[in-house]
């Protein structure tokens, strides 16, 4: 049975101003680099604004603190979306951003766990995100903890053969620490995933694994909310997968869908056009 969650309308706003945010900041630090990845950090500005504002377990004084729930991401070019959520929340000072893919810089266009507070683990090559969870979580248990690790993966990265054997062996290992969040925007950098090696049918599969498996509209913050706090004890044994049924581009109209947008770069008019409909909310 689902429990209905009691969050007030101020959190929820907050959340969907912060997917905003985390939006155009996105914007603003692509057009510093000249080329980035709008697509998969949109479908997944929610999510991060859920995570960081609502769920997570986590004190930015203290980025090693050892109780923390911890946070990897599987489709790391996402990172774009998230570093503004990290600053926000206080890992570091906002400016910090400005040396965005610079020379130097810590803000590359993946994530540097060596580098930037409120990493838990660096990542760049698709498919590995999974099987660090595991051994988060495996970590857990050894060590008495009580945390969860959320590990955040595109539909695409399911086309990854680790991702399997991550998935057959958290519930042979009873980690129902471990929470998988699946963003399906459907697209990866070469086209429709469907077409080019057909992930579906992605509820039947992880099933099968022996995983909990949960739907949810991944732009849906109430829904997210819900969801997320519903979600088994972490001394449970059963893993849980969320699949976040999500629109590549979200919340720019001739991005929706559109893999072209995977990596790409605004012109003059396009971004005043993009930063208009974000503003002005979808």
């Amino acid at each position: 049975m689902v429990k209905k969650t009691s969050v007030s309308k101020e959190k929820i706003d907050l959340i969907k101003e912060k997917a905003k945010m985390s939006r155009l900041e996105t914007i603003n630090l692509i057009a510093k680099a000249k080329s980035g990845h709008y697509g998969s950090s949109f479908s997944s500005s929610e999510i991060f604004a859920t995570l960081y504002y609502h769920v997570m377990n986590y004190d930015p004084k203290n980025p090693q603190w050892a109780d923390r729930d911890r946070f990897v991401m599987g489709k790391g070019h996402s990172a774009v979306g998230m570093y503004p959520i990290l600053a926000d929340v206080g890992f570091f000072p906002k400016e910090e951003l400005e040396t965005y893919t610079d020379v130097g810089s810590p803000f590359g266009d993946h994530p540097d766990m060596n580098k930037i507070k409120g990493i838990d683990f660096s990542s760049g090559s698709i498919g590995h995100g999974l099987s660090v969870g595991v051994g988060m979580s495996l970590g857990a248990r050894v060590d008495g903890k009580n945390y969860r690790s959320y590990i955040l993966m595109g539909d695409g990265e399911l086309q990854e053969g680790q991702v399997w054997e991550a998935a057959m062996s958290a519930p042979n290992h009873k980690l129902g620490n471990l929470i998988a969040i699946i963003d399906n925007n459907k697209v990866t950098v070469d086209g429709v995933t469907e077409e080019l090696m057909n992930v579906n049918p992605i509820k039947e599969k992880w099933q099968s694994f022996g995983w909990n498996v949960v739907e949810v509209d991944g732009h849906d913050v109430e829904a997210l909310i819900e969801t997320f706090d519903n979600l088994p004890s972490p001394d449970s044994e059963i893993p849980t997968v969320i699949i976040c049924d999500t629109v590549a581009g979200k919340g720019v109209s001739f991005m929706e869908h559109g893999y072209e947008w995977h990596v790409a770069n605004l012109g003059e008019d396009d971004m005043k056009k993009a930063i208009k409909e974000i503003k002005g909310g979808f």
